[in-house]
């Protein structure tokens, strides 16, 4: 049997892609320390690696696809195929940002500010290019962690850190001078592995199961039994994403609908749709939409 190895990210996007997954129709499992868990798809072979070396590894064949940040692609300079992106707030799967960040009493008030300055970060070869690009000489060193304290206490000018709200940077009484580069959550694959059909096709059908369970994320499904005689003006306060589904009850004079919509807007949505006269209104939570 062909099998797909794939590339999970270990730490803190592990717990999120395997809920993920799971929304996806793969069920995925394993202990703390294991790097290999199982999954109940046997032409799937899951690896457990670091999102910093995810893209390498892809590139270079040992994994047929990954799930991994831009930004790590961008750092290895890796050579791979973007599959798609995979986006969504509420599993922490949210854009994030690597910003330069600086003391708030620094003199450093641009980028151009650096020259002659000593920089760290974990996305060194990223922030070295960065620089070159703005024509800025300075000194980039990598960073095992602890990056805030660093220039907070001196050791470094400025700091390339990652961030999504830059709460955390706010908390050290650091500030952003600006923003280096965006980065989203990506399906990457091996170039040769995207050649060959059924690697392809398989990658493919991950793809959209993915996709499939991020847009459902947001949304919601909507039933209810309305008279026909109040069927226009409940159609007329109903968002759907094309065209509600209608379709006759068997008491004479009354259809069901059946829609989609956006769950932020439940909450002013139902009793809305009570006024207009639907009836036996159901909200229930939905695993894939598929576009």
């Amino acid at each position: 049997m062909s099998k797909l190895k794939i590339g999970l990210p270990k730490g803190s996007l592990q717990e999120a892609t395997f809920k993920l997954f799971k929304k996806a129709g793969f069920s995925i499992s394993g202990s703390e320390r294991s790097y290999f868990p199982s999954v109940d798809d046997p032409e799937l072979e899951p690896v457990l690696l670091r999102a910093q070396e995810m893209s390498r590894y892809v590139e270079q064949g040992i994994l047929d696809c990954g799930i991994t940040g831009n930004d790590w692609v961008l750092e290895n300079g890796s050579d791979i195929v973007r599959v798609e992106e995979l986006t969504y707030a509420k599993q922490s799967l949210n854009p994030v940002r690597w910003v330069l960040a600086v003391p708030e009493k620094s003199n450093i008030r641009g980028i151009k500010d650096l020259n002659g300055k000593r920089i760290a970060t974990e996305l060194v070869n990223f922030t070295k290019g960065y620089l070159k690009k703005k024509k800025v000489k300075a000194e980039v060193e990598f960073s095992w962690g602890a990056t805030e304290a660093k220039v907070y206490s001196g050791l470094v000018d400025a700091i390339v850190e990652l961030t999504e709200t830059g709460s955390s940077l706010r908390a050290h009484n650091l500030k952003i001078v600006e923003t280096l580069c965006t980065s989203t959550t990506q399906l990457i694959a091996n170039k040769k592995s995207w050649k060959e059909p059924w690697k392809k096709s398989k990658i493919e059908k991950i793809a959209i199961l993915l996709k499939g369970a991020i847009a459902a994320e947001e949304k919601v499904g909507l039933k209810m039994n309305i008279k026909e005689s109040d069927l226009k003006k409940v159609l007329g306060v109903l968002p759907a994403m094309r065209r509600p589904t209608i379709s006759h009850l068997s008491v004479k004079g009354w259809v069901a609908v059946e829609t989609i919509i956006d769950e932020k807007q439940v909450r002013e949505l139902i009793p809305n749709l009570k006024s207009a006269g639907a009836e036996g209104i159901i909200e229930y939570p939905l695993n894939k939409v598929i576009y």
